[in-house]
């Protein structure tokens, strides 16, 4: 596997300056960018495999959000939210210094490419969102924050991986070396021997404020998009369900629609049957 190129861009907000880091595959020079924005606690490494599949036919950029990965962490955990991750990207295809981009975004990394691609002007060309659109299930957002910012000690990587396989379990079938990988991802040294997992659990006070019991309408942003979309989907998500993954493929930009089956939320993109359905698209 080839390493990525690693960098940052700076990005100023009143609070300071923070660092977002990001990794690159591919031809620094290829005009076809692909942006691949992940979940609410995860980082850019998730597209490893999937970079490496399509860096023969873009420049694959995958950033940690703040607070998430190599990126700095907020002073101001209610920083932690979406309006402040479409600026943060901004600034990054301004870095990248390319007029258009693809983008793959997994959960919150398609919210934050659904608001990119529905204001004016977007560079956005083409979208493909996993496992997300604009009603989230007010159940599944619950499930979620059961879960963020509460991880229990993880002296050893057999207990950090136990833990990823128990809240990851809608990832869906994976064999042993991939839920050896999904777990490495997600881990740093503790200090003390053991392991924590590579995000600041800050993000979780803006998320559980967010969390009313009520579903999350982002239709208006979404009827906005003009580009084409993918939209990919676990068969079994409990945050995406069918009526609404069917109602986004007949209005707005009347997404291409397809389910994986035995996956929940989300699918990994691990898995060749789900990198053939994106690479398809994005190729296109």
């Amino acid at each position: 596997m080839t390493a990525p190129r690693q960098s940052h861009v700076l990005v100023g907000r009143d609070s300071g300056v923070y660092r977002m880091h990001y990794r690159e595959w591919g031809d620094p020079a290829n005009p076809r960018v692909l942006v691949c924005a992940h979940g609410l606690t995860r980082n850019g490494r998730d597209f490893e495999r999937l970079a490496e599949a399509l860096a023969g036919d873009f420049r694959v950029v995958a950033p940690d959000v703040v607070g998430r990965g190599e990126s700095d962490w907020l002073r101001d955990p209610l920083g932690y939210q979406l309006p402040l991750y479409v600026q943060d990207m901004l600034v990054l295809i301004a870095r990248l210094d390319v007029p258009r981009v693809a983008w793959l975004g997994t959960s919150m990394g398609g919210l934050i490419g659904m608001l990119l691609a529905a204001l004016p002007g977007t560079p956005v060309e083409r979208l493909v969102l996993n496992d997300v659109g604009p009603l989230l299930s007010a159940a599944a957002l619950a499930r979620i924050g059961e879960y963020v910012g509460k991880a229990p000690p993880l002296p050893t990587r057999a207990a950090a991986e136990a833990y990823i396989r128990a809240v990851s379990a809608p990832f869906g079938p994976h064999d042993d070396a991939q839920w050896a990988f999904l777990t490495e991802v997600m881990l740093k040294p503790d200090g003390a021997g053991g392991w924590r997992l590579n995000y600041d659990p800050g993000i979780a006070v803006p998320f559980r404020q967010g969390v009313d019991g009520k579903d999350v309408d982002l239709w208006p942003f979404y009827d906005r998009i003009a580009c084409p979309v993918l939209l990919t989907r676990g068969a079994q998500s409990d945050l995406l369900g069918a009526e609404t993954a069917c109602a986004m493929s007949e209005r707005g930009p009347r997404a291409r629609w397809v389910d994986f089956d035995g996956v929940g939320h989300a699918p990994t993109f691990l898995q060749p049957d789900q990198i053939a359905v994106a690479a398809e698209f994005l190729r296109a």
